[in-house]
């Protein structure tokens, strides 16, 4: 791991959808979360602890098929809540779907397909938390590696099940392993990214040297505020310049 010389930090984690504004209501109705901006390609919802989930419009989006790799998830969302079972029947009144359930949360899916999971917190209140944004792995161990070192962090947690990193002032971020992975091929809309990581950084050039020595790899073309690239996974995320 070498130091955060580039200062970079987990900005938000973006979903796609084909209707951002319907999958803004929706989470800002089953969370109480509030939206912080809005265009037309592009909305973003500020969490009850300051951190950010944005909905990028993808009109051609391709939703998730959980549990299976053929349509993977490819990311889903940890929310906190009180009672799962109470914010699940509110979530499928709002047009969510009952996937599963563990011994402390619930699987959904969110209208647009995206898995996320409702997990046991006490003390949490009316408006829920988000706990972590997890992605899916071949190698979870090394994917943590990876951004462990762009973000200039250790990594926290690291088991069979997959592995864990706390940014500072960010959501956790963690990773599972999974056997049959299928990679992203985006922008392939048969094959979707389903979500994205925004990392800021005070400086591009050298965000993008330091991200293609972890093993990034950049993906062309040319924007004045940010860049795209491949985690070794496949799974895109952007560097973007703070503003």
């Amino acid at each position: 791991m070498t130091e955060n010389s580039i200062n970079a930090r987990v900005e938000a984690v973006a979903l796609d959808a084909a209707d951002i504004e319907g999958l803004a209501g929706f989470y800002t109705s089953l969370t109480g979360w509030t939206i912080a901006h809005a265009e037309s390609h592009w909305i973003t919802v500020r969490t009850k602890e300051g951190f950010e989930v944005a909905f990028q419009a993808a009109p051609d989006h391709v939703p998730a098929q959980w549990p299976g790799q053929e349509h993977p998830q490819q990311f889903h969302l940890d929310l906190l809540v009180s009672d799962p079972e109470a914010a699940a029947q509110k979530a499928e009144q709002l047009g969510a779907t009952r996937l599963g359930a563990g011994s402390s949360w619930i699987t959904m899916a969110d209208p647009a397909g995206h898995p996320f999971d409702l997990c046991l917190r006490e003390g949490v209140g009316e408006v829920a938390g988000l706990y972590a944004a997890t992605i899916d792995a071949p190698d979870a161990a090394g994917l943590a590696a990876f951004y462990a070192e762009l973000l200039g962090i250790k990594v926290a947690y690291e088991g069979p099940e997959g592995a864990m990193l706390t940014p500072d002032k960010s959501f956790v971020v963690m990773f599972q392993q999974i056997s049959d992975y299928t990679a992203p091929q985006w922008p392939d809309p048969e094959h979707p990214q389903q979500a994205h990581l925004d990392i800021k950084v005070d400086d591009l050039d050298a965000a993008e040297a330091h991200a293609l020595k972890a093993g990034a790899t950049r993906v062309p073309g040319d924007q004045p505020t940010f860049r795209v690239f491949l985690d070794p996974a496949g799974h895109p995320f952007c560097l973007t310049l703070a503003g």
